[in-house]
């Protein structure tokens, strides 16, 4: 079998073995002059006595076929007697890789997954092209967490190979349509294969099992057992859904391949509380029918915040200035809706951090793992491996595709998620703590704080450091970073730590921006306001200064209950209260019109920063060390003290 690593396909070189199959090698490509990366198919058949032009003429149909679901064939060649097909790179692996055999999805991932798949074979069908190969195998993951579909027309090119052992055939067995097994394939061939990995998702076994001729002659004359019979909690629109598309007859099936995944949704959706009918496809989905849906905690008695009386500004340090009035949060607001609860920790949680598509959350507590898990049901997933030390933070890549984590060694690793691959570490902080890491936004950095009273920024692609700044004095407790869109200097962080101090500083150069000395207490959390972008509006701007980019406000939260804001353009401070104890973490929405903070109290409250009135509060049964919002911020994960963590929507 040939070894094409460091050698030349077109115009890429092959770096790296990326998977094997039975048929195909697939390597990591990179492009000789744009230096972009991409998938290179090579195939394992030798094309001595086959049909070159029919080779390519298939390969440019397949090339033909444009959809944002479907891998993008790049270019197709020759190399010796073995064709390769370069094609669009998908990080995040397939799905298989995602969810193992043997495991369980939840019904709202399920739906997400299809109809994402569905719309792809919709646009072959009415192309007059059928896949005849849809498995897990080939449904990849892009680098906004995208469901691809690939390997469109492998399965025409592999017919011409003869004497194909029939082992070699028995992932693709496993979801065969009768008639495509009696050579008649059709449309409803794909849908067939799709209502199997609907199956196989769900319930965690497939419908058929044993050796490829028993799977083949049970797909031709054997009804699956119904899927209530393997998950009683699935309702019977959804079972009947999926048992239509796994009729023998073709002709029984659903008419369209859309149509049986929107039937699939319906069936989900009808089977869920229409308070928790989330938007499916994006962000955090509903909980899978028959899922234990927890009572809603109740929210105490809220004591409002005691006023700050303003005082004038100083020069030097930004201090606290007059105001026209002092804002404080007026009492009121409803419960947040408990989703689910991951109960995996053995100790005080530390950190968490989603995953771009909203789906999985990871999250650490000074063991020698990284909990993974699905945000919807509390079920954790076999990712992450490496126990050869304590994990104390970790935070997910903006894209996706990568972990970073914070080792007992003072170490920060980069993970690649889909292979649990080593990609980059850096060891600057030397023996010193670290406290915070956050990616910046839009660029492979890295932004780590330590007790030492240093912020570095790093490459998180090659380990190397870019600057350290060392404005303060004492441990750094926290950070965050900005938008880069309205400064010229890029993106800037804003820190803060023991000497009581908040600033705000140029993340490429280390330079100074503002000081901010504030109340005299230590600062345990930061966060700065998100810039929003509309297609139809543009950026979007504060109510309060229509001039003003919702990116200019930072915030703190004080070990003393203080929480306070300023306007980073003007300096001045816009806000400030005291809430009754200690204030952990502080964040904005993705939308920048909520802002959350967490407390010692057990309470998380949140509040419209529009209107600045309270919308909900959520309690815990112990104090809270972390919080985040989902990318659709629609939901707050949180968690802290009884080494759990909960998922919880806003009614």
């Amino acid at each position: 079998m040939a070894d094409y690593i460091g050698r030349q396909l077109g115009n890429y070189k092959i770096v790296r073995l990326l998977g094997e199959g039975a048929f195909a090698q697939v390597y990591l490509g990179e492009h000789i002059y744009l230096g972009t990366q991409a998938a290179i198919k090579v195939l394992h058949a030798q094309l001595a006595n086959e049909p070159l032009e029919w080779f390519r003429t298939e390969a440019r149909t397949i090339a033909h076929l444009a959809h944002p679901n479907i891998v993008r064939v790049l270019e197709f060649g020759i190399e010796g007697n073995a064709p390769f097909l370069v094609l669009e790179y998908a990080p995040q692996g397939t799905l298989r890789q995602r969810h193992a055999k043997g495991e369980v999805v939840s019904p709202s991932v399920v739906v997400s997954y299809i109809k994402q798949v569905a719309e792809a074979l919709q646009y072959a069908h009415d192309e007059k092209f059928i896949h005849r190969d849809v498995k897990p195998e080939n449904i990849l993951l892009g680098r906004r967490n995208e469901v691809l579909l690939g390997d469109f027309g492998i399965a025409l090119l592999l017919q011409t190979f003869k004497d194909q052992p029939l082992q070699n055939m028995a992932g693709t067995v496993a979801y065969m349509a009768p008639e495509q097994i009696q050579g008649q394939p059709g449309p409803a061939s794909d849908q067939y294969a799709l209502g199997i990995i609907v199956y196989e998702w769900l319930t965690g076994e497939r419908p058929f099992e044993g050796s490829p001729t028993e799977v083949l002659s049970q797909h031709l004359a054997v009804s699956p057992i119904p899927l209530r019979r393997k998950l009683p909690t699935i309702t019977p629109a959804v079972e009947q859904v999926v048992m239509k598309a796994l009729e023998k007859d073709p002709r029984r099936r659903f008419p369209a391949i859309r149509q049986f995944a929107q039937a699939l949704e319906q069936a989900h959706q009808s089977s869920i509380l229409p308070s928790e009918r989330l938007n499916m496809g994006t962000g955090v989905s509903a909980p899978p029918s028959g899922f234990e849906r927890p009572a809603p905690p109740l929210a105490g008695n809220v004591i409002p915040p005691t006023p700050v009386l303003p005082q004038s500004a100083n020069a030097g340090p930004v201090t606290p200035s007059a105001l026209p009035s002092v804002q404080a949060m007026p009492q009121g607001g409803s419960a947040g809706i408990l989703v689910s609860r991951y109960t995996g920790h053995r100790n005080v949680v530390h950190s968490l951090s989603w995953s771009s598509d909203g789906v999985r959350i990871a999250s650490a507590s000074h063991e020698k793992t990284v909990h993974i898990w699905e945000a919807p049901t509390g079920r954790r997933l076999p990712l992450y491996k490496d126990q050869s030390y304590v994990v104390s933070l970790v935070a997910w890549s903006p894209e996706g595709s990568r972990l970073a984590t914070v080792g007992n060694d003072a170490q920060v690793r980069i993970w690649d998620v889909a292979t649990d691959r080593l990609l980059a570490r850096y060891t600057g902080h030397g023996g010193s703590t670290i406290n915070a890491i956050a990616w910046a936004p839009s660029r492979p950095l890295l932004a780590s704080a330590a007790t030492d009273g240093t912020v570095h920024v790093w490459d998180a692609t090659t380990g190397n450091p870019l600057i350290i700044y060392r404005g303060h004095v004492g441990s750094v407790n926290t950070l965050a970073w900005s938008s880069d869109a309205f400064s010229s200097t890029g993106p800037r962080i804003v820190s803060g730590g023991d000497d009581r101090s908040v600033q705000t500083w140029e993340a490429l150069t280390g330079r100074t921006i503002m000081r901010y000395q504030g109340q005299p207490a230590r600062v345990l959390s930061v966060a700065w306001s998100p810039t929003v972008y509309s297609p139809s509006l543009g950026y979007s701007f504060s109510s309060n200064t229509p001039n003003v980019p919702s990116s200019s406000r930072i915030a703190c939260g004080r070990d003393d209950g203080f929480i306070q804001m300023w306007d980073t353009i003007s300096g001045r401070e816009v806000l400030s209260y005291r809430y009754q104890a200690p204030l952990t973490t502080v964040t904005w929405s993705q939308d920048g019109r909520r802002f959350a903070y967490a407390s010692e109290d057990q309470q998380i409250e949140v509040w419209d920063t529009m209107t600045n009135r309270k919308v909900f509060v959520f309690s815990h049964t112990a104090p809270v060390r972390v919080m985040a919002w989902s990318p659709d911020g629609k939901h707050i994960a949180s968690g802290g003290g009884d080494a759990t963590i909960q998922v919880w929507v806003a009614p």
